[in-house]
């Protein structure tokens, strides 16, 4: 287990519903993929790398995910990521996306 964080540092994440428009591979040494995320009218549309390569890239198109908005852009090799896609680390280290149980608006808070 991590270190014990407050509940202010959960409050200070910007969780976020978001729907992928498009995804390509990324300009990276590993496996990635750049991935458009649209965040509705109020965010828009942002750019994740994400480690999510085990999936066939047409099963992620129109896929709702949970993102963290409000993280600094981080680079990526020759890539800027925006956008962080919350997902859980599958038993054989695959990237398994976290979605809500049914559709969602687009920019919804996520609590």
């Amino acid at each position: 287990m991590k270190e014990t964080a407050d509940f202010a540092h959960f409050q200070a994440l910007d969780l976020r519903i978001g729907r992928i428009l498009s995804v390509e591979d990324a300009e990276t040494r590993k496996p990635l993929y750049r991935v458009e995320v649209d965040l509705g009218p109020e965010i828009g549309t942002k750019t994740s790398i994400a480690g999510y390569a085990n999936y066939a890239k047409e099963e992620l198109i129109g896929r709702q995910v949970v993102c963290v908005v409000n993280f600094a852009p981080k680079k990526m090799g020759p890539e800027m990521s925006e956008l962080f896609i919350l997902g859980a680390v599958g038993p054989e280290d695959e990237g398994i996306f976290i979605t809500p149980e049914r559709e969602a608006p687009l920019g919804s808070i996520v609590i």
